[in-house]
């Protein structure tokens, strides 16, 4: 079970900037079976720049609901299922420390459609979610938008999931691309979840 997702900012850093839009599309494997989508108040002003790129201006997130009336839904849609973006680092950074920021403790395993895609094709020029669909042949309706960007993260899982099977004999090896399995393989995981979150 699968939440494919994509978030817009108002920057780069989770730390300093916040989201202005999440698009989540549940999928079960072999199809989509729920959805969200929604902006999001940020409260703070979206540069310039940024408007230019998502076209999310200030005047349509006013009313939006701000992050932490949407909390729960994130939560309860994501309970029990592997989070999935393209670049998921950069949209799980910032929705843990959206999370942090009300006092929870945000954990999802993580796949990464572009660390999945250099794998499992090899030898594209660029593995950006514009350019491996132009090169795959998915159309992206609404790029810069959570819910376009995430529909076409969604139409890649499913060709990347397809060639997953081809090359594993039928058999889905996608678990082998969870940040877990870049550490070593006699590491007592149940260790690991202790581990405090803070330094010191």
């Amino acid at each position: 079970m699968y939440a494919i997702i994509d978030i817009e900012t108002t920057g780069g850093s989770p730390r300093q900037e916040k989201i202005t839009e999440i698009a989540i599309y549940l999928h079960d494997g072999e199809r989509i079976t729920g959805e969200y989508i929604s902006l999001i108040n940020p409260e703070r002003n979206i540069p310039y720049f940024i408007t230019n790129l998502t076209g999310i201006t200030n005047e349509m997130v006013e009313d939006a609901p701000r992050f932490y009336e949407i909390a729960k839904v994130i939560v309860e849609m994501t309970e029990g299922r592997t989070f999935v973006a393209h670049n998921s680092r950069f949209d799980y950074s910032f929705i843990r420390q959206e999370f942090k920021s009300l006092g929870f403790n945000f954990r999802r395993n993580i796949i990464d459609t572009v660390a999945l895609s250099r794998k499992l094709f090899p030898g594209h020029r660029s593995y950006s979610l514009g350019n491996i669909c132009k090169d795959l042949k998915i159309m992206i309706k609404g790029r810069h938008r959570a819910a376009g960007d995430a529909m076409a993260t969604v139409k890649l899982f499913e060709i990347l999931m397809a060639k997953d099977r081809e090359m594993n004999n039928g058999k889905s090896g996608l678990i082998k691309n969870t940040r877990n399995s870049k550490l070593n393989p006699k590491l007592d995981l149940t260790k690991l979840e202790k581990i405090p979150e803070e330094p010191g």
